[in-house]
């Protein structure tokens, strides 16, 4: 089984970065999908970012449209723990964000294929 433990959210102006952190454990975390979703009180769950291993240490990472070119995922191995960059940040990224896994490597965007979950760290975006 995997836990997962995110932190690193906060406040910040538009414009600003913060890197989030989710420290994981179990099996799953070596072999399977990692991603990012976020969530408001007015919206859905919704992805944001996941990254999955092909071979070795090359990894597939795909982003959502609206964060493209400014979020970054990746993972540390050896502190067992997946990270989001996330650079320019806008009002629109406010959100709690939420570390989710899978024990399948796939490349998924869905939530309902994400078996694993955090409890979700605040990011807060001021104009």
């Amino acid at each position: 089984q995997v836990q997962l433990v995110e932190s690193g959210g906060g406040l910040v102006q538009a414009g600003d970065s913060l890197r989030l952190s989710c420290a994981a454990s179990g099996r799953t975390f070596n072999s399977g999908v990692m991603g990012w979703f976020r969530q408001t009180p007015e919206k859905e769950r919704e992805f944001v970012a996941m990254i999955s291993r092909l071979s070795g240490n090359t990894y597939y990472a795909n982003y959502a449209d609206s964060v493209k070119g400014r979020f970054t995922i990746s993972r540390d191995n050896a502190k067992n723990t997946v990270y989001l960059q996330m650079n320019s940040l806008k009002s629109e990224d406010t959100a709690v964000y939420y570390c989710a896994a899978d024990d399948s490597v796939s490349f998924s965007t869905e939530r309902s294929r994400y078996a694993y979950w955090g409890q979700g760290t605040q990011v807060t975006v001021s104009s």
